[in-house]
């Protein structure tokens, strides 16, 4: 039995995991300090989630545009996402007002993404390899 991913929900999931991450974080780490606990924004951890974000996208929409739809919107609305999710960290003091159009964007593209893929006639197994 082969194991089928949907790449389109786990990205959806991971950005709405660094949404809820992004939201959170500045609560959590303005109240360490009540419990003994000091430490600045860890920036590695941040940029992990970012390119985590960015491989799971990249790879479940380049893969719908491949095998299903050729439309390259999805491609484009995530990578303005992407965009934005970037600029988040460039421009801290922007960072909310940029985590909502990067978060939307890229949710937006992969259910853009997922309903273009499942507007296609149902492949035939043989002939049609994910």
């Amino acid at each position: 039995m082969k194991l089928k991913i949907n790449w389109d929900a786990l990205g959806v999931g991971a950005s709405v995991a660094c949404a809820i991450h992004c939201a959170i974080l500045p609560i959590i780490l303005s109240s360490l300090p009540i419990f003994g606990i000091n430490i600045i924004d860890n920036k590695g951890f941040e940029y992990f989630m970012i390119f985590l974000a960015f491989a799971i996208g990249a790879y479940a929409l380049s893969h719908g545009y491949r095998k299903h739809h050729k439309n390259a919107l999805p491609l484009i609305i995530f990578s303005s996402g992407m965009i934005f999710l970037f600029s988040k960290e460039i421009w801290h003091q922007y960072s909310i007002i940029l985590l909502v159009p990067a978060v939307t964007l890229i949710v937006a593209a992969h259910y853009i993404n997922f309903k273009m893929c499942r507007k296609i006639p149902i492949c035939n197994e043989e002939e049609h390899v994910h």
